[in-house]
């Protein structure tokens, strides 16, 4: 049996541990059920409980929620157009979100998959310092995908300010 302070009281009889229990105004835990004899304490089960309860509370707040946004692009984009899906999935990728990038290929483009293929690889060129490839370019079907994940964990990325430019004489 173990005391309310975690001092070690030895091997108690039960209605003497439950007695002494009672008298402090506090509860009989058995710790260990399975260990010869049966390892007991004398403790607030609520107050434990509820330690207990915030702790596991603490631990899903402090958990990560990855979410995996899809960018869908076809092989003959536009420059502004490609310009502005870039800028999108570096937006994700800086938020921590992996990107499924999707090239859908229609009729003929279909019997072009290299088109695509280096599509994808500009778009992981481009975003090298902030995107890795989790998966690299596969085609399935009409489709070819690639998965980004972000290089480095939300938040840590530092924003440096840009140096002012140097008075000119």
């Amino acid at each position: 049996m173990i005391g309310y302070e975690g001092e070690q009281l030895g091997v108690t009889a039960i209605d003497k541990a439950l007695k002494l229990s009672e008298e402090i105004g506090l509860d009989l835990v058995e710790i260990s059920p399975d260990a010869n004899p049966p390892v007991c304490k004398i403790m607030d089960f609520g107050k434990y409980k509820y330690e207990i309860a915030q702790k596991a509370r603490e631990a899903r707040q402090n958990q990560t929620h990855i979410v995996v946004k899809e960018m869908r692009l076809r092989p003959k984009i536009e420059p502004h157009d490609y310009e502005t899906k870039r800028t999108h999935i570096e937006r994700f990728l800086l938020g921590g979100d992996k990107v499924k990038v999707t090239i859908q290929f229609r009729g003929r483009e279909q019997s072009r998959p290299e088109l695509g293929y280096r599509l994808l690889q500009k778009i992981a060129e481009e975003l090298a310092e902030v995107a890795i490839v989790e998966f690299a370019p596969k085609q399935e079907g009409r489709n070819m995908t690639m998965v980004l994940g972000p290089a480095k964990k939300p938040g840590s990325t530092k924003k440096v300010a840009p140096k002012e430019a140097a008075p000119q004489k």
